[in-house]
């Protein structure tokens, strides 16, 4: 993906891991992948962080710092990793939603990184570019019922292919792009952000290629 260098300027140290998912077989849900989602409760349950203490984790920390200055208050709308740590140190359980989505929650929950999927069949991946949004550009994402404006403080993923919005980054995807069990291939970012530094973006790509294999293919 193609990184605008005003971006790039704007927010030095932003950087991006990619995996392409082929041959996919996406399910409503698996039983070995919930049999794995009960061991990474515990291991979240019993890793020393408390609800008290993730402000505190330095990745948290580079994604709430990234969203208060693209204009996202994380106090509100809480950065994705961080909202999946919530839930789970809260006692509650992530929601199903299909084999791709649910695994790689899974290894959001672990890596502590903010993961986005594109079904590669509605988007063109290789045309990508991550800028900084326009003011008064439209926005449709995952289960928002209309299109919202953006500001221009915003950063986004354009598909330059057909000049459509396929995310603000690493906010909320579009509805075009969504991952569901009609997908065969998909296309991931491990979404780094100043002060997210190449190992756990690296850590969190092996697993999603790992979980992947393990629960989304034949």
């Amino acid at each position: 993906m193609r990184v605008d260098p005003a971006l790039e300027a704007g927010f030095p140290g932003l950087r991006v891991v990619e995996l392409e998912a082929d041959g996919l077989r996406v399910k409503k849900a698996d039983r070995a992948l919930e049999l794995l989602k009960v061991q990474v409760y515990q291991e979240t349950r019993t890793s020393g962080l408390s609800l008290e203490t993730l402000k505190d984790h330095p990745l948290l920390k580079a994604y709430r710092d990234f969203y208060w200055k693209v204009g996202i208050d994380p106090t509100k709308t809480r950065p994705a990793a961080e909202a999946l740590l919530r839930r789970v140190l809260g006692g509650r359980e992530i929601p199903t939603i299909n084999t791709l989505v649910d695994a790689y929650n899974l290894v959001s929950l672990k890596t502590a990184v903010a993961i986005a999927a594109f079904d590669s069949g509605h988007v063109h991946s290789q045309a990508f570019l991550l800028r900084p949004a326009h003011p008064g550009e439209r926005f449709l994402g995952i289960g928002i019922a209309e299109p919202v404006t953006l500001e221009g403080r915003e950063v986004v993923i354009e598909d330059t292919a057909d000049r459509e919005l396929v995310a603000v980054y690493p906010f909320r995807n579009a509805e075009r792009g969504k991952v569901t069990e009609e997908t065969r291939h998909a296309f991931l970012l491990m979404c780094g952000v100043p002060g997210v530094e190449d190992p756990p973006l690296v850590r969190a790509k092996d697993l999603c290629d790992e979980f992947l294999s393990e629960f989304c293919r034949e």
